[in-house]
């Protein structure tokens, strides 16, 4: 790499911290689309269920019994957030995507010799 201009140089190592950018963004959504799933399943399993039935919620390190419908509001408001979030984290790769592959051209183009076009 000693032969490698110092721009050059800088450039991959911008490369190299998008992508680890990327992976991270990558790995959260990934935790965040397995919550939401989730959020969804316990909703489905609970909506045909009677409204006198005794549910428990998990709160922090115990368990409160709660009202059914309040249930279901809080697991539809926590799966809202989560598609939120997600949304947010998809903008963000898109975005880091993109100067991720524009990076690599310019790096390309320079290793080949040729000027960036602008």
């Amino acid at each position: 790499m000693n032969s490698i201009p110092p721009k050059i140089q800088n450039q991959i190592n911008m490369l190299q911290q998008i992508q680890q950018q990327l992976q991270n963004i990558l790995h959260q959504k990934n935790q965040y689309e397995i919550a939401a799933k989730e959020t969804r399943r316990a909703t489905e399993e609970i909506e045909p269920v009677n409204e006198d039935t005794v549910i428990f919620m998990s709160v922090g390190t115990i368990m409160v019994q709660k009202k059914r419908d309040d249930v279901i509001k809080d697991l539809s408001d926590k799966a809202e957030t989560l598609d939120l979030r997600i949304k947010s984290l998809e903008k963000q790769e898109k975005a880091l995507q993109s100067r991720f592959e524009q990076l690599q051209g310019q790096i390309k183009l320079a290793l080949e010799g040729k000027p960036p076009a602008e």
